[in-house]
């Protein structure tokens, strides 16, 4: 197993989010324009990270991906605000926060394999 990263652990309204953020808004070492202001609570360990890489990172376990079937649970963070999201309201917000709207990064779309049940057949180990 892998030696955990050094973590940064900060709170957005009396919610822990753990990874290598670089402000108070979630935007961390790896992912830090001024869109990406979400965290993700992992299914694996219910713990909010900014991204996956974070995870990996700081966890000697793997990840889980979030059912179909649990798409109702809150597992997204807006960072700016602090507001808690359903995964679902998470993909039909519009890129945006239904608080504050505040605008999250249309790409991350392009991960969401990596923390939930897709349709599509990718691949989920991080590079």
């Amino acid at each position: 197993m892998r030696k955990p990263e050094s973590t940064n652990i900060f709170q957005i309204n009396n919610t822990t989010v753990y990874g290598q953020s670089i402000d108070n808004q979630t935007r961390c070492v790896h992912w830090h324009s001024t869109l990406d202001v979400i965290a993700i609570k992992f299914k694996c360990c219910d713990r909010y990270y900014p991204c996956f890489s974070c995870h990996e990172e700081a966890t000697n376990h793997g990840h889980e991906v979030w059912p179909k079937d649990e798409f109702s649970e809150k597992a997204i963070l807006c960072g700016v605000c602090g507001h808690e999201l359903s995964i679902i309201e998470y993909m039909e917000s519009g890129n945006n926060c239904p608080v504050c709207n505040a605008s999250f990064n249309p790409g991350c779309s392009n991960h969401y394999h990596l923390y939930f049940e897709t349709d599509d057949v990718q691949e989920t180990k991080s590079s």
